[in-house]
């Protein structure tokens, strides 16, 4: 192919070149650089600096110190997530003068357009910077040129989005909300992404809009965007699934016909005979299973054209984070960081995300309750959990310390609940803190056992990627395992300080390991950890262990914790608040199953 000529009268040219895989290749100038040679290739842009008459050394220097490499630079188009444009201006060059030796800058007027993309930081992998390199050239035809042949190869990248829908928390976290939007917004602007913007006015905004939004609207967007923390993005989750997510129920707890002494296990019921009680019930009372009645009462089909089926590979959601804790946020991308976070989206990023389905069956002991159905991605916890955000809604006032002053208040008070919780072991994956617990020390506090090996989720993780042996090959991959063969149920009864099923990590600032280190986003198992009632120091040293980065707090006598896809709960008392994605959720009696995979995220996995 022939050399093409930028400018004749110029002494930078633009050529295509052909042999080596290399698309375009132009001198221009960079800015806060000088003249490069710019190469244009299959999967990005490359640059190297042009030998200097004025600087025959490997790079620019001032009194011996290297201030400019002109070893070759490149970014991936996988990594630009914006061209823009800028016309006629200034390009600030970095050049050296003869007497002095010292870097000078020089100002040429030229044509300029500007390539938006990311770095990592160095220190934290996870980070992702926003970096600008801004090219010009005195010919306009050669940046039209170049601009032209840039977008034509970012069009190629998949999977980015095009349409969202932003709902805006204005009192998440400190009330930075809004704060928080004007921040990341431009990033949307510069990849051309179209927002609906909705600043939410009261509790349950973007839950109602998200329940009454039509599938044909919902479909025309590629997803939907929190800006806030944890409990704002369960409240949109929520507004999803409540009304098209169709699945059968758990099994409740009444539908066991065993009686067992503490901690006995057995197989408590015939699966099949469950599953067809359960289907039956649900078919009667549950507004998420379909029949034929149903379907034409429920206001959510009246657009049966354009449906909307889980998981949804096109369809995403988005957190920016701006709440208390933002745990998931930190679990999915790594860094608790806006910027980040809108980098993702704009980047087209995906992961697959497990969802737990919680069935209350009975708010208290006297009700009597329709089942009632609630979803949660992160975390939901009875007993101190529920205290701690009972405790602190008194205090929203102070902000995200009222967590660690209502913390401290419920720790203190060391209050216990009866209860009895039965979970269903898959094969293989009981887990059981006995056998690494020390012999003759009833609570091991202080000759800890090292940590066996955590396999912690990471970015392309293997665990999220591997199919489960478990769930047979006729099973949707979002569907909990229905092979008889795996359904033996464990129970626990007794005095209680806490119960908690943790779908994800939860690392957050305050638990830098989460509350199961190895816990995956996307392994379809929940992790369902059982405090038993202990003393005083007893419990505080296993918070301490939470606290602590490398601690180990499962590692205890009066822990029970096992890898589960659903349980089931029944309290002794009539005061039964469980704490479900930092949202108060009453339930005397519950059952939870986890959906592999259910939704997908912007993010792309931590950097570890």
């Amino acid at each position: 192919m022939s050399q093409m000529d930028a400018n004749e009268d110029s002494p930078h040219k633009g050529a295509w070149l052909e042999g080596d895989g290399s698309v375009l290749n132009s001198n221009l100038f960079l800015e806060h650089v000088g003249e490069v040679s710019l190469t244009l290739n299959s999967d990005g842009l490359s640059w190297k600096m042009l030998e200097s008459v004025h600087n025959e050394q490997d790079g620019l220097s001032c009194l011996g110190i290297k201030l400019i490499s002109k070893s070759e630079t490149e970014i991936k188009f996988s990594d630009i997530y914006a061209l823009e444009f800028i016309n006629w201006g200034l390009i600030h060059e970095s050049v050296l003068s003869n007497p002095g030796g010292c870097l000078m800058r020089h100002e040429t007027e030229m044509y300029r357009f500007a390539v938006h993309g990311v770095q990592r930081s160095k220190n934290r992998p996870s980070l992702l910077i926003l970096a600008v390199y801004t090219f010009g050239h005195k010919d306009l035809q050669t940046c039209q040129m170049w601009v032209n042949q840039i977008n034509a190869l970012l069009k190629m990248e998949t999977g980015r989005p095009q349409n969202l829908l932003v709902f805006v928390h204005p009192m998440s976290g400190k009330g930075n909300g809004c704060r928080t939007w004007q921040t990341v917004a431009p990033i949307f602007s510069h990849a051309k992404v179209k927002t609906k913007v909705i600043v939410t006015q009261r509790a349950g905004h973007a839950f109602d809009v998200m329940a009454s939004i039509s599938n044909e609207e919902l479909n025309s967007y590629d997803g939907v965007i929190a800006v806030g923390g944890d409990g704002f993005f369960n409240e949109i989750l929520n507004g999803l699934l409540s009304s098209r997510h169709k699945a059968p129920y758990p099994p409740a707890p009444a539908d066991f016909v065993h009686s067992f002494g503490s901690n006995d296990s057995a197989l408590v019921h015939d699966q099949n005979e469950t599953d067809a009680e359960t289907s039956c019930r649900n078919e009667d009372c549950s507004p998420l299973l379909s029949s034929s009645k149903r379907t034409e009462e429920r206001p959510c089909d009246r657009d049966q054209d354009s449906k909307f089926s889980f998981p949804n590979e096109r369809f995403r959601f988005g957190i920016i984070p701006a709440g208390s804790t933002d745990a998931i946020v930190i679990c999915s991308t790594g860094a608790r960081d806006p910027v980040t976070s809108a980098l993702h989206i704009v980047l087209g990023k995906r992961l697959r995300l497990d969802i737990a389905q919680v069935v209350r069956w009975k708010a208290t002991s006297t009700s009597k309750d329709e089942p009632f159905v609630r979803y949660a991605a992160s975390f939901f916890g009875y007993g101190f959990y529920g205290d701690v955000i009972t405790e602190s809604e008194k205090y929203r006032w102070m902000g995200p310390k009222r967590y660690d002053y209502a913390g401290t208040k419920v720790f203190l008070r060391h209050r216990s609940y009866e209860a009895e919780i039965a979970c269903l072991e898959v094969k293989s994956e009981k887990l059981s803190s006995s056998s690494e617990r020390l012999s003759g020390k009833r609570y091991g506090l202080w000759r800890l056992p090292k940590n066996p090996e955590r396999v912690v989720c990471r970015a392309n993780c293997s665990t999220c990627n591997t199919s489960r042996s478990c769930v047979s090959s006729s099973v949707p991959p979002e569907a909990p395992s229905s092979d008889p063969e795996e359904q033996r149920w464990l129970k626990s009864k007794g005095s209680f300080l806490s119960v908690g099923a943790a779908i994800i990590s939860c690392r957050n600032e305050r638990a830098p390991d989460g509350l199961v280190a190895d816990a995956h986003l996307s392994d379809g198992f929940l992790h369902l950890i059982l405090i038993k009632n202990c003393p005083h120091a007893s419990y505080l040293w296993h918070l301490t262990q939470l606290a602590m980065k490398g601690g180990n707090p499962l590692n205890f006598e009066f822990v029970e914790h096992y890898k589960t896809t659903a349980f089931t709960f029944t309290s002794s008392s009539d005061d039964s608040v469980w704490n479900l994605d930092g949202e108060l959720f009453q339930a005397h009696k519950l059952s939870a199953q986890v959906f592999r995979g259910l939704v997908n995220l912007f993010a792309s996995g931590p950097e570890v």
